[in-house]
């Protein structure tokens, strides 16, 4: 149990309106919000259940009303005065916080039910949070102040969230007054006195110091290794306590700081368990907000010595988030650590190895610190959490690709019962997976299923969506295979079709396919990857690669041209490809997205598009290509893509999934996204998306909120054509896109809108 006083980020006036009330319960993370009056006594609590039941009651939502409309009376409420076990049975899982009032009703603090999250400043604690990682400074100024902000520099340039310093009042806390010179002391004594003499910054430094920290945006820690020290800072206003293992065992110093309500980090170096587990009861009974540090205060400490696996029975015992403060060489044990589920991570930070002082040379230069934090960040990301396992977006490309699917080893009929001498397993994955053997065969086909076919649920039941015919407000198609256009066109009445080439299908002979002039008009997607694992990138700093990207493309524009003459022709023909500007390590920055740019326009005066119309696609921050995923800079921002299109009189492919993925990634609106872009969409790629490289999801089965795309499209693109983007849509006779085709009905159908290219729209490009 703990009681944080920080009660800012659980309050709001009962008169502030329902918006600022949920983005303080966003930004909480607590799911619930506490209401005062002007006089700051507890008034109510709105939890997202609160808003979500009191939401579907309304004809329509204003959220520019009072909080007090929704926020519920009915609170428990416990006592600052009183012993914490007389409220600590109210705690469940509908009560996660409790407020605790003051003899007057005011809310002076919340209650929580454990350690399992805190704040440090604007930093959230957790083990839903980003791991907190400090960079120990330590005396590593060797009593510069300049070179003490020079660390603070580098640190802050390294990606550390706080930098930690250590405060001495040597003449009270040594028995001797502190006399490096004294002959009875024993010799590392003395030889750490004379350090500390020569080394240390007076209180008015470090005070200065912590100021310049709070200006260069980094959170200022630090240690107190006396009751004095403890008092100078708690004056100056720091918003966490660093333990050193040496105090762990101080539990009058353990108690003076925990009556300070501020948050512990407390190193548990050179102690055995029972010694822990005392200082835990002292700092529990005082209900202090701590962290546990594991440490071994060897410098520097072998690795058979770090035992990270300590690291689970130490959150066990103290029931609190646990973190890891390294005094061994290098980045690999804080590394392991987080893998471990260490939420802090505390390493010695130094300008030079070779300087006078123990902690040099077991602390990390700058390059290497943030080599650690980037480390951090990749294995944090990639822990993930516990929930079912689900195919990633990257394993449904490979299942396909790699896997193998039940087909008919020789035809089926229609309502003939199904048994295993009728089944073979065969790659790709495109149909039902081996493992569903057993619960088809004994099962009868609906319809007849061909020598070598896949085979699908469709197959084996009456009620599967099949095509239709459908009615939208927009000009609309469906992606096509040679192989397979003309089946599926022949199912519906599309506006047109997209032609998805692979490399291959750019040296075949497409008038077998055809056979006659079709009523539709055209479209091609142009191949990713072409023959030797080349990706086109028009944008590629390699002049090789990026003149082979010009006549790859330039052969694509050659075949629409042909392609052309078989189909409706109101206009140009037009082309979606993606033009480029990935990159492999990270995105780029902004001078390295000028050049790429640049690149991009000189490529574009490079190609012959007469009579077609060549359409960059827009582009997730985090696309999947064949080989796995990389990372995407031109056509992401929707800023960017419209000074571009501007700039050159383009028109874009707007793909509504990617637009969502960099939407989610860089905190964007979708709604904004597409009204910035909508004076240039010629074309719609339209699917659903989930987190930030999910792409191409059944609609419905994402993130997007279609009713308010479907308004914004008809709006502001009327002109504009779209397809069902759907992965693997085409199989089983194109399911997944009447599938799509038959949900999007409901928000894109009607009357046909008129067909004009908006030209007079506000583009946003703030």
């Amino acid at each position: 149990m703990v009681i944080d006083h920080d009660v800012g980020p659980y309050r709001v006036f009962e008169d502030v309106g329902l918006d600022e009330a949920l983005q303080r319960i966003n930004a909480n993370k607590s799911q619930m919000i506490f209401t005062i009056d002007e006089n700051g006594e507890l008034t109510g609590v709105m939890t997202d259940g609160d808003f979500r039941r009191w939401a579907v009651t309304q004809a329509k939502i204003d959220l520019s009303q009072p909080v007090s409309n929704v926020a519920s009376k009915n609170i428990v409420v416990g006592s600052i005065d009183a012993p914490s076990s007389q409220w600590a049975d109210y705690f469940s899982d509908a009560v996660r916080l409790i407020p605790l009032v003051d003899q007057r009703g005011h809310l002076v603090a919340i209650g929580r039910p454990n350690h399992t999250e805190m704040r440090i400043g604007d930093f959230v604690i957790g083990d839903d949070a980003p791991v907190f990682i400090i960079a120990e400074i330590g005396n590593n100024h060797n009593g510069s102040e300049s070179r003490a902000r020079r660390l603070v520099d580098e640190a802050v340039a390294a990606g550390a969230d706080a930098v930690k310093f250590q405060m001495r009042q040597l003449n009270s806390m040594y028995r001797n007054g502190g006399d490096p010179r004294d002959p009875e002391e024993d010799l590392g004594a003395q030889y750490t006195l004379d350090l500390l003499h020569r080394f240390s910054l007076d209180n008015d430094s470090l005070l200065a110091l912590f100021d310049y920290c709070r200006e260069s945006g980094i959170e200022p820690i630090c240690t107190p290794w006396d009751t004095k020290s403890a008092a100078i800072l708690g004056s100056y206003g720091v918003n966490a306590y660093k333990v050193a293992s040496a105090d762990l065992t101080n539990h009058d110093l353990l108690r003076v700081l925990a009556r300070t309500n501020k948050p512990l980090l407390v190193s548990t170096g050179m102690s055995t368990e029972e010694e822990i587990k005392e200082s835990i009861a002292v700092l529990a009974g005082q209900n202090a907000p701590y962290v546990l540090l594991h440490c071994n205060s060897t410098y520097p400490v072998p690795n058979k010595d770090v035992n990270l696996a300590y690291l689970g029975r130490l959150r066990n015992l103290g029931d609190c988030i646990v973190g890891y403060s390294g005094h061994d060489r290098g980045i690999n044990m804080a590394i392991g650590a987080v893998a471990l589920g260490a939420k802090v991570i505390e390493k010695h930070f130094t300008l030079d190895k070779t300087l006078e002082g123990s902690d040099h040379k077991i602390s990390l230069l700058p390059a290497e610190f943030r080599e650690m934090v980037d480390a951090i960040r990749q294995v944090e990301e990639g822990i993930g959490d516990a929930k079912p396992r689900q195919v990633t977006q990257g394993e449904r490309m490979n299942r396909e690709i790699l896997g193998k699917s039940l087909i008919a080893k020789r035809t089926i009929d229609a309502k003939e019962i199904i048994t295993t001498d009728m089944l073979d397993v065969k790659s790709p994955g495109r149909g039902l997976q081996p493992n569903l053997k057993p619960t088809i065969v004994g099962r009868r086909a609906v319809r007849t299923i061909d020598e070598g076919n896949f085979i699908f649920l469709h197959d084996l039941e009456e009620n599967c969506l099949a095509a239709r015919s459908y009615e939208m407000a927009l000009r609309w198609g469906i992606p096509v295979r040679y192989h397979d256009f003309s089946r599926l066109v022949s199912l519906s009445n599309p506006d047109l079709v997209e032609f998805h080439l692979s490399y291959r299908d750019l040296e075949l002979d497409f008038r077998p396919y055809l056979q006659r002039p079709f009523d539709l008009d055209l479209v091609v997607h142009c191949p990713e990857l072409f023959r030797g694992d080349h990706i086109l990138d028009l944008c590629s700093l390699d002049s090789k690669h990026r003149e082979r990207s010009i006549g790859e493309l330039q052969r694509v524009l050659d075949l629409t041209r042909e392609l052309a003459d078989w189909f409706r022709m109101p206009d140009r023909a037009q082309v979606v490809t993606n033009v480029g500007g990935f990159s492999e390590e990270g995105h780029l920055s902004k001078e390295e997205m000028r050049t790429r740019r640049e690149l991009f326009l000189v490529s574009l005066d490079e190609l012959d598009t007469h009579g077609v119309e060549l359409l960059p696609q827009t582009m997730p921050p985090f696309p999947w290509h064949f080989g796995g995923q990389r990372f995407h800079n031109l056509f992401v921002d929707p800023h960017d893509i419209a000074d571009i299109c501007q700039q050159r009189d383009l028109r874009v492919c707007l793909d509504i999934s990617h637009a969502k993925l960099a939407s989610n990634h860089f905190g964007w609106s979708l709604s904004e996204y597409v009204a910035c872009v909508a004076p240039y969409v010629a074309h719609l790629h339209i699917a659903d998306a989930r987190n930030v490289d999910s792409e191409g999801l059944q609609i419905l089965e994402g993130e997007v909120d279609f009713a308010a795309l479907a308004a914004d499209l008809k709006m502001l693109t009327p002109s504009a054509s779209f397809i069902p983007e759907i992965w693997q849509g085409h199989v089983n006779d194109g399911e997944g896109f009447w599938v799509a085709l038959d949900r999007l009905e409901r928000w894109f159908g009607g009357t046909r809108l008129k067909a004009s290219r908006p030209t007079h729209l506000k583009v946003v490009n703030e």
